[in-house]
């Protein structure tokens, strides 16, 4: 046994240089929300002409083949059996009955988002015209869209009787956002406050890789389908998708999808948490850009454009679905 110190040589002789060592990545940096940062990217990505054409003719060309093997199994199972061949036809001609009935449905939800942008359009051109005419017809608008409606009758009821009483097109439109609009209002903030605290949960709590991206996802294309349910829309499956991308494709647009200094305010506490835990600043960040992308929605399907009403603030909305989860630091 050799005793004392024992001199290793190295291979390379100028030996480590910490002046050449990567830098150390900085923790203080502020949480930036990434789970909503990409599914705003995710939403909002528009794909080539190629890769449309790509999935156009793949689909195209599944439902050939699948249709023509179901074509020949049947023929093939009535020469066999023309009892067991019967039923096979019977089901398929089911399964296209309700493939045809969710078609329509989808058209359906298709036709009564445009008809949330024809009432908001009409809405605009006579609060820019001031003409009693033009607020009046938007009224009857709204008195159909939401006839069937039993949420709404108290509304529609103290519409008719006082719409009289107000002589001017912007007075007329006020008094329709407070009867009628207000409660829908409500009903749609706590759908935000709902997804908000959602995100913000299974970011903070969840350690697993993507499954923040995922909640963030599905968590505000619920939301943004509740609320187009919520002002009349009803969107589908597709439609809940395409008002979706038009919300955060709008958001991406404009630089709202990031957190700026207008939402300081909203996630003061998402710094400081971020110290005790980068997890808990991350979820108050992707919370209150959740709330953003509600607020959005809230202006995209709301057939009235905000006038009368306060515009939903993202603060308020943060503090009221984050204050109880994170504590005091949510401000």
């Amino acid at each position: 046994m050799t005793k004392g110190p024992v001199l290793i040589e190295l291979d390379d002789a100028q030996g480590a240089q910490p002046d050449a060592a990567p830098a150390v990545p900085d923790l203080s940096e502020p949480p930036q929300g990434q789970a909503m940062q990409q599914v705003a990217a995710i939403a909002s990505a528009r794909p080539s002409r190629l890769a449309r054409w790509f999935w156009s003719l793949t689909v195209a060309l599944l439902g050939f083949v699948v249709s023509l093997a179901a074509w020949d199994y049947v023929n093939s199972l009535l020469a066999r059996s023309p009892v067991l061949g019967g039923i096979a036809t019977a089901l398929i001609a089911l399964l296209c009955a309700v493939l045809a009935i969710i078609a329509l449905r989808e058209m359906a939800a298709f036709g009564r988002l445009r008809k949330l942008d024809r009432i908001q359009s009409s809405a605009k051109e006579a609060y820019a015209s001031d003409k009693l005419a033009d607020a009046r017809d938007v009224l009857g608008q709204l008195d159909r869209l939401y006839a069937n409606r039993d949420d709404t009758a108290w509304g529609r009821a103290e519409l008719k009787a006082r719409q009289s009483e107000v002589l001017d097109a912007s007075g007329l439109l006020g008094l329709a956002e407070n009867t009628l609009l207000a409660p829908l209002d409500a009903q749609a903030q706590r759908e935000v406050e709902a997804a908000a605290r959602q995100v913000a949960t299974v970011t903070a709590i969840v350690p697993l890789a993507l499954a923040d991206v995922f909640t963030a996802l599905t968590a505000n294309l619920r939301m943004i389908r509740r609320i187009a349910q919520i002002y009349g829309g009803r969107a589908g499956t597709l439609g809940s998708w395409r008002l979706t991308r038009t919300v955060l494709a709008h958001l991406v647009a404009t630089g709202a999808v990031a957190v700026g200094d207008d939402l300081i305010g909203s996630v003061a506490g998402g710094g400081m948490l971020s110290k005790v835990s980068r997890r808990f600043g991350e979820g108050v960040v992707n919370g209150a850009l959740t709330a953003r992308v509600g607020v959005a929605a809230i202006e995209v399907c709301r057939p009235l454009p905000f006038q009368a009403l306060k515009r939903p603030s993202v603060s308020g909305l943060v503090t009221r679905s984050l204050g109880g989860l994170f504590g005091r630091g949510v401000k």
